[in-house]
């Protein structure tokens, strides 16, 4: 069974993209016959009412009742709190008792791998686990971070955002020294482009200047689209809902990227392995 990779996509600043972004590669990447589990890490649930499951207080298990069972030493029963999704993804949903956690997990030995706990006891069967952050630098994030092998950021293209940029990539350099030495940046994802505006242009020619040296940013860049918000209000897939939208195009797009970047990290590892 090929080794699942973990995914979490974090941006601090709410607004950028994420949810959209977790949604579609992660339909992108079962379109591709990859068995993907989705994971919403954010107390708004966001992803979970995007998928179609419009009353998440009402869920019976969410992700933070995985977690509490966890910091409680409560094996997890196998799919205990796994929803499935239509278009093939599965989930573990959020509701505004994961804010909550973020209190409790202050206090909790070892408080930073809760969700990579959670994570190691369900993971197996899927070749690719995706995280929806929440816009904050807090514990739950940390802990999103901890539970990943790889970190994507999506920008979005109109502001500058180098400030927000600086402080997120030296949150993760800490995670990566003091928690988890695998983490590394999968890449940086430009969001919400119009490219009707000049800024949106000078903004995405920035930030591949600024940064293309130090990190990958994508060559996919999703343009804003009133069909991307409408999807989710369906909760559905850009795929299912328009598939010839240019959202599509793009998320089709950074799908194969990522495999891309997954095949050549396996055969690095592969032939670090043999030597």
């Amino acid at each position: 069974m090929p080794q699942c990779k973990v995914i979490a996509i974090v941006n601090q600043k709410g607004g950028v993209g994420k949810t959209t972004t977790t949604l579609n590669l992660g339909a992108g990447l079962v379109g591709q016959g990859k068995r993907v589990l989705l994971v919403d890490a954010d107390p708004q649930g966001d992803l979970t009412t995007a998928l179609g499951w419009r009353e998440p207080e009402r869920l019976p298990a969410t992700l933070s009742t995985l977690m509490e069972k966890v910091i409680q030493e409560v094996p997890l029963q196998e799919k205990e709190g796994i929803l499935h999704h239509e278009e093939g993804m599965d989930l573990i949903p959020a509701n505004l008792e994961l804010s909550g956690m973020e209190l409790t997990l202050v206090s909790v030995m070892n408080r930073e791998n809760v969700l990579r706990e959670c994570l190691r006891q369900v993971k197996d069967g899927y070749d690719y686990v995706l995280i929806d952050g929440m816009p904050s630098l807090g514990m739950l994030t940390i802990n999103s971070l901890a539970a990943a092998d790889s970190v994507m950021i999506p920008v979005q293209a109109h502001y500058l955002p180098a400030k927000a940029m600086t402080q997120l990539i030296r949150t993760v350099n800490k995670v990566k020294r003091g928690i988890n030495p695998r983490l590394s940046i999968e890449g940086v994802l430009v969001t919400l482009v119009d490219v009707r505006t000049n800024l949106a242009k000078e903004t995405v020619k920035v930030l591949r200047e600024g940064y293309g040296d130090m990190l990958k940013i994508y060559q996919t860049e999703v343009p804003i689209a009133v069909s991307a918000a409408e999807a989710t209000t369906e909760g559905k897939s850009i795929f299912s809902y328009n598939k010839d939208s240019t959202v599509a195009a793009a998320y089709g797009s950074l799908t194969k990227e990522v495999l891309k970047d997954g095949e050549r990290q396996r055969h690095q590892t592969h032939t670090a392995i043999e030597r």
